[in-house]
């Protein structure tokens, strides 16, 4: 690839942002062979700063609305805060047996993709991704929109109730496809959703990217639910492995990351104090590198609830651990001059932290004994499969992160300067 190139911020991993940026050993990107993009302290500080304080507010938003939707289930809720009352609504729980799956998934998701690319149009299949998270894009926001479309919803106006079904056969053998009950409200929050999803398709502006994005890894942290600590630590453990030996051991990750466009990132541009909204050059953060630490903070929040003494001492713990992680990641990028993979630091963090202050409390036991009460109640889903487009805006998020594991993603071709997963 030549150094005049433009390329995708797509690449989730060290390895791959050094193939792709065409960095010098001042880690610039060469634009041309005279001129190079630096970005200024301030512009920097801005970027990461912006990409921590985005990946924060899924996760810790994420978390609270677990709660929410672990206790409606426990009420017998036929649904979430989203007000899309179906079964496809409800947390997905995640055992120990997904998780150790999970990272075989993801590797075949991203070889899958690999092979696609090499033998398919690539403009074409980037055509079909567009449209597909175009779609999900809408409903993930939608779906997101709604708790606080409930709160400033005029009481004055009409919430009419609406039903959208299809089935499949008839009689004894009628199978429910779609079943979606919703009103004005929902309605309302589609139309907002639908803007945006018209203006990422067209555009694809970064802000556009990062409304979807948001959106996705809100959804994931509050809808997937782990069972226990130790599938947690299974899961993260796994992809761990994952993401160190895509990255450092095939060229399988870069060849899919300079050709893979789709919302699955959190992007902010270095030079937006130059070129304002029409920046170009973009800090970049995987969404899976918020929805893998996510769901596990999450789950600890759940079980800080289930202690029943008015603390969330390990869901602080866990929470400020990954600021940690991240911070770290991004020290020892700056340091070296080299991108790096977030979960390198992230893992390590989020499990140690955690399980120090409960051997601190002397609750380490009961904390790998601790179960969550998705797992126990009849008839809770589990993730045994990938949802699809035909699920609600509830299950979008699963499907998100198996291809955002698997590679990164940019919301068009631009100059990219650094990033981590």
């Amino acid at each position: 690839m030549s150094e005049a190139e433009q390329v995708p911020a797509s690449a989730p991993d060290a390895a791959v942002l050094d193939a792709l940026n065409g960095t010098d050993s001042n880690g610039t990107e060469a634009l041309n062979a005279t001129a190079k993009f630096v970005a200024t302290p301030e512009g920097t500080a801005l970027a990461y700063g912006s990409l921590v304080l985005m990946a924060l507010l899924p996760i810790f938003f994420g978390a609270l609305r677990s709660v929410s939707c672990s206790k409606s289930k426990e009420l017998g809720e036929n649904g979430s805060d989203s007000g899309f009352r179906n079964a496809a609504d409800m947390p997905e729980t995640i055992t120990s047996r997904d998780a150790a799956r999970f990272p075989i998934i993801a590797s075949c998701t991203l070889f899958g993709l690999y092979l696609f690319f090499k033998v398919f149009s690539q403009e074409y299949i980037n055509l079909l991704l567009s449209v597909y998270f175009f779609v999900l894009g809408v409903l993930a926001l939608s779906h997101t929109m709604s708790p606080l479309m409930s709160r400033i919803f005029p009481a004055s106006c009409p919430n009419k109730q609406y039903q959208l079904l299809f089935t499949q056969g008839s009689g004894e053998s009628k199978e429910e496809i779609v079943n979606y009950e919703f009103d004005t409200k929902n309605l309302v929050c589609l139309v907002i959703s639908s803007v945006v999803g018209v203006w990422y398709l067209l555009k694809k502006h970064w802000i556009a990217n990062n409304l979807f994005g948001l959106a996705f890894a809100l959804n994931g942290v509050e809808l997937l639910h782990l069972n226990n600590v130790s599938t947690g630590c299974i899961l993260l453990g796994g992809l761990f492995v994952y993401d160190v030996f895509w990255v450092f051991g095939t060229n399988v990750m870069v060849t899919v990351a300079k050709s893979f466009e789709a919302p699955i990132k959190l992007v902010f541009p270095q030079d937006l104090l130059e070129k304002g909204l029409e920046a170009s050059n973009f800090a970049m953060l995987g969404l899976g590198d918020i929805v893998i630490p996510g769901i596990f903070i999450a789950l600890l929040l759940r079980f800080d609830v289930s202690l029943k003494k008015n603390s969330r001492t390990y869901f602080y713990s866990s929470f400020l651990a990954y600021i940690f992680g991240l911070g770290l990641t991004i020290f020892v990028m700056h340091t070296f001059k080299h991108a790096q993979p977030a979960l390198l630091y992230l893992v390590p963090a989020c499990v140690g932290f955690p399980v120090i202050v409960a051997l601190f409390k002397g609750e380490l036991t009961e904390m790998f004994s601790y179960e969550s009460s998705d797992e126990l109640l009849p008839g809770s889903p589990r993730l045994t499969s990938f949802p699809t487009i035909s699920g609600s805006p509830a299950s979008l998020a699963s499907s998100m992160d198996a291809i955002s594991m698997a590679t990164g993603s940019s919301p068009r071709r631009r100059r990219v300067r650094g990033g981590f997963t």
